[in-house]
């Protein structure tokens, strides 16, 4: 197999895998912005898959699934800007219970309602999103270079991939070109000052934990319904962390963001394809090792080459309205 065709398969497994990092990563882009730190997209990552994966199986309609996802993940959503917005609780707190709940109940629920140990049951086709092929990219599969470009790497992925990666530039206009997105970045900067002006600090953080609710969802149920045939058990398998680790390497930036998670998604592509491979010099490598190193990789960049990342000023710091 020549370096070409190895080359863009390891860029369709990036893209695949970078998707559900990218959502989340913007989920928390939005919360982190408007002040609340969002440890939990874990957690709301794994409940929307779940929920996806059982709705869509009961009643054999992605949409359906895709519903029950973004739905459950914006109540994880509000139960956590319930505890850190207006019981003003520590968010970081929050966040690990519900990661912890999401964790321990998936599973106990998926046995309870379907006997499989806690996974859901193989989906149908109707029950998961297909893949769309581009025009014309069977016609050009066959032309150097720009045919397996455009056939095998732009086209044939879920839709909810294409979303994500229309969702960086959205969120980019959002938050930089919306009043809506400058008071969300003024309320993570000075809440007292958003407050003064007579806009209800509250409310847009709510805004935004709600936002974050429907990215995590989304995320969720690309793994459910897209990248798999059902849920199993926990089939995030740290991603939602990954993602954080991302937002925090790109500086809440979308733009920075996309590349970062195509950054985590090349190596998490890399470690899966090189499984059990014998490299030159080096020869076989331990699989264990492979699987672990995305995770390695992550912690030695955010340590070594992020530099100083400064996050907004309110983030994590509840609000009390002054008297």
């Amino acid at each position: 197999m020549d370096f070409f065709q190895v080359f863009i398969e390891l860029a369709q497994s990036t893209v695949r895998l970078s998707t559900p990092l990218i959502l989340a990563a913007l989920a928390g882009l939005f919360t982190e912005r408007a002040g609340v730190f969002d440890i939990g997209l874990e957690g709301k990552m794994l409940g929307a898959a779940f929920a996806a994966g059982c709705v869509a199986y009961i009643s054999q309609s992605v949409m359906m699934g895709l519903f029950a996802a973004v739905l459950v993940s914006v109540l994880l959503s509000l139960v956590h800007g319930y505890a850190s917005i207006t019981q003003r609780g520590s968010q970081i707190v929050s966040g690990v219970a519900i990661n912890f709940v999401v964790a321990g109940s998936t599973v106990i629920l998926g046995e309870a309602w379907f006997r499989q140990g806690g996974r859901t049951p193989a989906l149908t086709e109707d029950g998961r999103f297909g893949r769309i092929t581009l025009p014309f990219a069977d016609a050009v599969r066959e032309v150097p270079i720009l045919g397996p470009l455009y056939s095998g790497l732009l086209s044939g992925h879920s839709p909810l991939t294409y979303l994500a990666f229309l969702m960086v530039p959205a969120s980019w206009w959002i938050l930089y070109r919306t009043r809506f997105g400058l008071r969300l970045r003024a309320v993570g900067e000075n809440p007292g000052a958003v407050d003064t002006a007579g806009i209800s600090v509250i409310w847009l953080r709510y805004r935004a934990v709600i936002c974050c609710g429907i990215l995590c969802g989304i995320a969720g149920a690309y793994l459910s319904l897209a990248a798999n045939a059902g849920f199993t058990k926990g089939m995030t398998a740290g991603k939602g962390y990954i993602a954080l680790a991302a937002l925090i390497f790109a500086k809440w930036r979308p733009k920075n963001i996309l590349f970062a998670c195509l950054l985590f998604g090349f190596l998490d592509a890399f470690a899966i394809r090189y499984q059990g491979y014998a490299f030159p010099l080096i020869g076989r490598v331990p699989v264990q090792f492979m699987q672990a190193l995305p995770y390695i990789l992550t912690v030695i960049l955010l340590a070594g080459f992020i530099g100083k990342a400064i996050p907004p000023k309110a983030g994590g710091v509840p609000y009390v309205k002054e008297r």
